[in-house]
């Protein structure tokens, strides 16, 4: 069995990992539901689009509530903290959700155009609105949540639901709903032809620009903005009150272990050389390596932002000393172990299905298609 400082630091990369999968598996899923409404110019390009995820998404739900349910098991006083400090956001995005698979199941069996149209317009909100809300709750963290603990480790949650939607992290959200949408318009350039590929081709391009936009911006707020930074002295191979340990705000402070670790710059490298990658291979309609392409600028962006924050999991701007840490936020040395035998386990099962899943149902879905499979499709 490993140490229990050693389990640490592997769930905060299985939990990064699950982030990482989430964003490249339902991302896409949720990028191409954004664009149902934009991409498909009339009913049977609608169908086309919805046909291209409808036999995987639902599956890839597995990613979120997998990264929810190691939050509560493995972060337990993060889980407690966050859900309850942005329980309205998670209430919207569960609202959204709502929209998805109702509007899979129901959209196509009334052939009204108006009940058709609700529900691509529903399927778009219950696309867009989680990919925006979570980068949303990402800069938030950045920035710092408006949190403390009690003496009894009872969070106390000061903010409002409004003021999560500062500059910063509206530019976060933006950056995550623009991943997601190259990320789903690469899968349409793999999986459609002709002009839905070629719209497919467009909304890439344009979203892969904002997302390197939209990060470089962002790596400049970071640059000026406080930062949280441990004074005191921390052994993390034991299990640590939160409020046993001395936090300072410094200017800089998220790019530390950058600087102390220069190799680590690779990351945000990785975040535009995909998107570089992916917009060139996007103009040739290479859809499987756009699709890659994408996938790493996902993960160059989300693996910089827990790098700049790390060891910080949850800062509190309120009481800082309350600031949750990969060290300090865990469950008992048992209990890491043992999630870490079931996810040692079981995730190499659930890629090598999802692998196979896709594997079958590969090929183009055309207008063709539907029209022939009018019944059956969705």
């Amino acid at each position: 069995m490993f140490d229990y400082v050693t389990l640490k630091f592997i769930w905060w990369l299985l939990v990064g990992v699950l982030l990482v999968g989430f964003a490249i598996m339902d991302g896409h899923d949720m990028g191409v539901g954004t664009l149902l409404p934009f991409v498909g110019k009339n009913d049977d390009e609608r169908r086309a689009l919805l046909n291209s995820i409808g036999p995987h998404w639902e599956g890839n739900q597995v990613w979120f509530i997998t990264a929810g349910g190691a939050l509560f098991a493995a972060w337990p006083l993060v889980y407690a903290a966050a859900f309850s400090g942005f329980y309205f956001a998670m209430l919207a995005v569960l609202w959204a959700l709502f929209f998805r698979p109702v509007g899979f199941d129901y959209r196509s069996k009334v052939s009204d155009p108006r009940w058709r149209q609700f529900w691509d317009w529903g399927i778009f909100t219950g696309s867009a609105v989680p990919a925006l809300v979570f980068g949303v709750a990402v800069g938030n963290v950045i920035q710092g949540v408006p949190f403390h603990f009690e003496e009894s480790m009872m969070p106390v949650y000061t903010g409002s639901f409004w003021a999560l939607f500062n500059p910063f992290a509206l530019l976060a959200g933006v950056v995550s709903l623009a991943m997601m949408v190259c990320h789903g318009a690469n899968f349409l350039i793999l999986r459609t032809e002709g002009n839905l590929q070629q719209r497919a081709r467009r909304a890439s391009v344009v979203a892969a620009i904002v997302m390197m936009v939209g990060f470089a911006l962002g790596g400049l707020f970071i640059a000026g903005m406080p930062g949280y930074l441990i004074t005191s002295v921390v052994d993390p191979g034991v299990a640590l009150n939160p409020l046993d340990k001395t936090v300072v705000v410094t200017a800089g402070a998220w790019l530390n272990n950058f600087r102390s670790q220069p190799l680590l710059i690779a990351l945000p490298a990785l975040a535009f050389i995909g998107g570089v990658a992916s917009i060139a291979l996007a103009l040739r309609n290479r859809g499987g390596l756009a699709f890659i392409a994408s996938a790493i600028a996902e993960l160059g962006i989300i693996a910089t932002a827990g790098i700049a924050i790390f060891p910080f999991v949850l800062p509190s701007s309120t009481n800082p000393r309350s600031s949750l840490t990969a060290w300090d936020c865990v469950s008992s040395h048992r209990t890491l172990g043992i999630m870490f035998w079931v996810a040692l386990i079981m995730t190499p099962i659930i890629i090598a299905y999802t692998s196979w899943a896709y594997r079958v149902m590969r090929g183009k879905l055309t207008v063709e298609y539907i029209k022939a499979n009018d019944r059956s499709a969705y």
